[in-house]
């Protein structure tokens, strides 16, 4: 009897204990020591340590300005302005950097050829919760191309791949016009791991000049691409 009054005054003890402790009065063993307050389902931080996400390849931009080299320069733009060209202010060079050149070919009564050529950079780091420097490239790229189909006004837009520059790249050529002149214009958008180059060639024939060959145009910005890809890697190493 004595025995049995221990027994149910044990019983009692343990009915009073909230319902997540009754395991622990029991006898059966839930697997964690008294010391283990990580909740059930969840793993402790040693155990199942932040996502991380692998480094960004290049760390750096280079000048956008010497993108290219003077032979590249003279055969884009004849009678190039300025051919250090026009450096677009940047809040972080080590980000995004671009460059600009016109040129304007006077050619008497033949009329004036003119060229015009910017190159952008964009570079991306790795961030944990965003994505990878190259992921956030990658999708950056894609937007390019598809805003440079979407030139407002653009007609007999074309688009094609551009081999061997750098990961990815396309070329989207297109005509517009643009106060009362007509235009071919070449946008090539290329990646190479984090870092997106953007370049965009356009030419027109003015006061009676002809119009440029868009064929033409595009072999051109096709080997500036290539340059430009080519500094981005040369900057970082």
């Amino acid at each position: 009897m004595h025995r049995s009054a221990k027994r149910l005054a044990s019983l009692l003890t343990c009915a009073a204990v909230p319902v997540l402790l009754v395991a622990g009065c029991s006898g059966s063993s839930s697997g964690k020591s008294s010391g283990d307050s990580t909740p059930s389902g969840s793993s402790s931080s040693a155990g199942n340590p932040s996502p991380t996400v692998a480094a960004a390849k290049y760390k750096k931009l280079p000048n956008p300005c010497q993108a290219f080299t003077k032979d590249t320069i003279d055969k884009l733009l004849p009678k190039v302005k300025d051919a250090a060209g026009d450096q677009a202010k940047s809040t972080d060079a080590t980000a995004r950097g671009a460059c600009s050149w016109t040129s304007s070919d006077d050619q008497g009564v033949d009329g004036t050829q003119f060229r015009w050529l910017d190159v952008a950079y964009q570079r991306y780091d790795s961030a944990a919760g965003i994505g990878s420097g190259e992921k956030r490239a990658t999708d950056y790229y894609t937007k390019q191309v598809a805003d440079a189909k979407g030139t407002q006004g653009a007609k007999k837009v074309a688009a094609a791949p551009v081999a061997g520059t750098g990961d990815a790249a396309t070329a989207v050529a297109y005509d517009i016009s643009k106060d009362g002149n007509d235009f071919k214009n070449t946008t090539i958008v290329a990646r190479s791991a984090n870092i997106v180059v953007t370049i965009n060639y356009n030419g027109a024939g003015m006061a009676g000049a002809d119009t440029p060959d868009g064929t033409d145009l595009l072999k051109l910005a096709q080997a500036a691409a290539k340059e430009a890809v080519a500094a981005g890697a040369k900057a970082n190493a």
